[in-house]
């Protein structure tokens, strides 16, 4: 069975001056790759299971509450409401959309808590390190530095990752010993070599975890923070926000899991998709978690780039900010989907650019595979609505090339999203469009229907231009599914003909006739 789940960090990207955060691209990205992906297994046959939601508890929402003057619940309630309202407007197809301040959820960290401490992996001692609020985390020595300010002079200690302003904080607290995990870690990433991806990704996880893993503070003390679940057995402590956050994707299965659990089948998950700037915690600490609590690990760990615009990080100071929801409102959500996958960064940030979404608009969307359906399925080489069945005997020199690239698409598309190369898959998409309309230009059947002794070769130019748009359509459904769906319709594919498997030549040889479309597929762009 195939699951795919999304981290949605809440805390990250929250200004303490706002009052509620507006999901920005990156988000949109994050939501729109876990979904082509769940869609695109859903197209291969598998039961799919995608988990989205907000991480909602920890000192940087408590801090952003109060500087609101607000309770923290009625502060996440407005912004996980902004989260989900993203993924409902881009058509996110999400089974559960999870909030870590359910009470299901609080049960499920309590359980994984208590599996931690029993099998010893869980102990009380001092702690002492450079911690980021932003960040929720603590740095060791060597993962800090002095920077100055130019404006002002003052010095700082920051985190050499994140950028963010560190403190040097003592306590007592719990402690998760992860330094027992480094050799396993290692193991389990050599024995798994597609277990963390990209493969820079991978390398960087490599490096800190052969830089040597201490033992982790995994609570806080409620004098300081309280706005977390509270340790089992101890109202002093709270339990560190990133062993909460990441025991959500356990929650939306069912853990723990009942005998006649139906869920528990959605565990490991087959793919975790995040953003880079919080693969250690994914990568490194769940991992260990589920290690020391005997549970599997998730077979994948996508750990995606960022967007930037003008090749400068998006900041709403510098006034380079996308807005996800005006995006989709100008350009479309399925036009909109299919930029994000098309130019998405995996390995290296993406430049955000409207420029390029309206080129991708007119040129692949509207110029290739718009065009193509809107010329092939007009009634004048088509006037009784039916599409021409593929031609009999031998495929004909003047349609071996479209032929043959028609007829290995599939193939070559599966192995791309197999393998996480989401680019080369459109890339062959849109190459076969483009020997599509090369082909149905170069046999001009505006001419051919003049004549009814040209009828065979109007049929199979008719034929091969419909089918490239229909084994095209099948494929392009999990980043479109709307156009798609209506593309598929007007050639009258039925809705049980949809799959993978029938992304080939004459897949359903009998013959389909047309269905209106209630406009076109891609409007002109005002």
């Amino acid at each position: 069975m195939q699951i795919l789940w999304r981290s949605a960090r809440l805390p990250f990207g929250i200004s303490l001056k706002r009052q509620v955060l507006v999901p920005h691209i990156g988000h949109l990205y994050s939501s729109v790759l876990a979904d082509t992906i769940t869609r695109y297994y859903a197209l291969k046959g598998a039961q799919t299971n995608l988990c989205t939601g907000t991480d909602e508890h920890g000192l940087k929402i408590q801090q952003a509450a109060e500087k609101n003057k607000t309770d923290p619940l009625a502060f996440c309630d407005r912004v996980s409401e902004s989260f989900k309202s993203l993924c409902d407007e881009a058509n996110i197809d999400y089974t559960t959309f999870i909030r870590t301040t359910e009470k299901r959820h609080a049960e499920a960290v309590k359980e994984l808590w208590g599996v931690l401490l029993k099998n010893g992996y869980i102990y009380k001692g001092k702690h002492e390190g450079w911690y980021a609020v932003s960040d929720e985390a603590f740095y060791a020595s060597n993962q800090v530095h002095e920077v100055e300010d130019s404006k002002t002079g003052e010095k700082t200690m920051v985190a050499i990752e994140s950028g963010q302003r560190v403190e040097w904080t003592t306590e007592e607290n719990y402690k998760f010993k992860l330094s027992e995990f480094q050799d396993k870690l290692l193991t389990w990433i050599d024995e798994n070599p597609t277990a963390i991806v990209p493969n820079n990704r991978k390398n960087e996880v490599v490096s800190w975890i052969k830089a040597g893993l201490a033992d982790l503070s995994v609570s806080r003390l409620r004098s300081r923070l309280d706005w977390g679940i509270q340790v089992p057995n101890d109202p002093e402590h709270t339990i560190y926000v990133w062993l909460d956050a990441l025991t959500n994707y356990l929650t939306a299965t069912g853990y723990p899991w009942p005998k006649d659990s139906k869920t528990k089948d959605f565990w490991p998950a087959d793919v975790h998709v995040v953003g880079k700037d919080i693969v250690r915690f994914h990568a490194i600490y769940w991992p260990a978690f589920l290690m020391a609590a005997n549970l599997p690990l998730p077979k994948q760990i996508l750990a995606h780039a960022h967007w930037t615009m003008g090749k400068q990080k998006m900041s709403k100071s510098k006034g380079n900010v996308a807005d996800p929801f005006e995006a989709m409102k100008i350009y479309g959500v399925d036009s909109v989907r299919y930029y994000l996958m098309r130019d998405g960064g995996l390995a290296d940030d993406g430049d955000y650019s409207e420029d390029m979404i309206k080129t991708r608009y007119k040129k692949d969307l509207a110029g290739q595979l718009g065009n193509l359906l809107s010329r092939s399925t007009g009634k004048i080489l088509m006037p009784l609505g039916v599409i021409p069945s593929q031609p009999s005997g031998e495929i004909d020199p003047k349609d071996s090339l479209l032929h043959t690239e028609l007829e290995s698409l599939s193939a070559t598309f599966e192995k791309a999203f197999d393998e996480r190369e989401f680019n080369k898959g459109f890339n062959a998409v849109f190459d076969a469009l483009t020997e599509a309309n090369r082909h149905f230009t170069q046999n001009a059947p505006w001419e051919l229907v003049k004549d009814e002794a040209n009828k065979a070769r109007l049929d199979a130019t008719l034929f091969y231009a419909t089918e490239a748009c229909r084994i095209t359509g099948i494929l392009l459904q999990p980043v479109m599914p709307t156009k798609m769906d209506s593309l598929l319709t007007r050639l009258g594919v039925p809705k049980n003909e949809r799959t993978l498997a029938h992304a080939k030549i004459s897949a359903t040889p009998k013959l389909r006739t047309l269905n209106e479309l209630p406009d076109v597929l891609f409007a002109k762009l005002k």
